[in-house]
């Protein structure tokens, strides 16, 4: 098969294209064409090392964490899928690999690819989704009339989780760009703010939650709009002890997650709110909820742009460049 490995990290690395052994699967596995692959901030902070932490892939490997495509194969254990089924999922940490014509999947990570979108459309999905969806529903436990700040309302993650905290019954504000404002209010947003005009920490106070997706500058500010009580849930870090725990860190990395995180954990020790850090898994039956959401409507993907399969690296870098409108997703096939 055809895929695109990291060769070495590195900020100025290429994804490589290159023939490979088609996947070997497991008992628990399906093998997966892939027709489409969405492009995610990650993939870039992975190939630049940035994760090597938490994520201390080998070289070469093949990037990818979302994928849209359709079952080849299944393994004996497999009960919940057969070949032909059109699915999507984010592959489970160290499984990753969309960026390729072939991807072994757990069972477990899978779901079927919501009736009414197209592959790209789907691919846009399952990494978004699911952070949406741990930080909203698993980690906040949002509830309706609540009040959340979505940093970030026309990306990604944002645009996904301002249709979820909305269909929560949640009050939603977000930043944005002067140009996007009418995207997020279309999305639900209740409170827009222009992030190159206003400062949100003089318009917000007393919020319940805080989806945080910015710098450490952002963050702290972020910290004092909630009200006592209140949760700040960080998918752009530091990784705290309670991460450090969750993925059994080995005792050193455990420390240094301990001191990355000690002077923003101790600031909001002293507002009395709490700091907590998200970096999201793969779950298949989180992705069957949201699947339902979206055939029934309630949440519709957002897509910039979409890339041919050998474009992947100019995909990477408009990604990189924070101009993009929700996703991009490149098409495999």
């Amino acid at each position: 098969m055809k895929a695109l490995i990291v060769s070495h990290y590195g900020k100025k690395t290429r994804l490589k294209s290159i023939e490979m052994p088609n996947p070997e699967i497991q008992e628990d596995e399906v093998l997966v064409q892939v027709a489409a692959a969405g492009i995610n901030l990650l993939d870039s902070k992975i190939r630049n090392g940035e994760f090597k932490l938490i994520l201390p892939y080998k070289t070469p490997f093949v990037l990818g964490h979302d994928v849209a495509g359709v079952v080849l194969k299944v393994g004996s254990s497999v009960t919940r899928f057969k070949v032909g089924d059109e699915i999507y999922a984010r592959p489970a940490d160290y499984r990753i690999g969309a960026f390729a014509e072939l991807i072994a999947v757990k069972e477990q990570d899978l779901a079927i690819k919501p009736k009414k979108l197209t592959m790209e459309e789907a691919a846009s999905i399952p990494l978004v989704g699911l952070t949406a969806w741990q930080v909203i529903v698993e980690k906040a436990n949002l509830q309706k009339g609540q009040k959340i700040f979505i940093q970030a309302g026309s990306g990604g993650v944002g645009t996904f989780a301002i249709q979820l905290a909305k269909h929560l019954g949640a009050t939603v504000a977000t930043t944005t760009g002067s140009g996007n404002v009418d995207l997020v209010k279309s999305l639900g947003a209740d409170v827009v703010i222009d992030y190159k005009k206003d400062d949100f920490e003089k318009v917000l106070s007393h919020y319940d939650v805080v989806l945080n997706s910015q710098d450490g500058k952002t963050l702290e500010k972020s910290l004092r709009v909630l009200k006592p009580g209140g949760k700040l849930i960080s998918i752009s870090g530091p990784p705290d002890p309670d991460f450090a725990e969750e993925i059994q860190a080995p005792w050193l990395v455990k420390l240094i997650m301990r001191l990355l995180s000690f002077s923003v954990r101790k600031k909001a020790k002293r507002l009395k709110v709490d700091f907590s850090f998200l970096f999201m898994r793969a779950n298949g039956s989180q992705l069957r909820e949201i699947t339902s959401l979206i055939d029934s409507g309630i949440i519709r993907p957002v897509i910039d742009k979409v890339f041919p399969f050998e474009a992947v690296n100019e995909a990477m870098a408009y990604v990189e460049s924070g101009r993009a409108k929700g996703k991009i997703v490149v098409k495999v096939r």
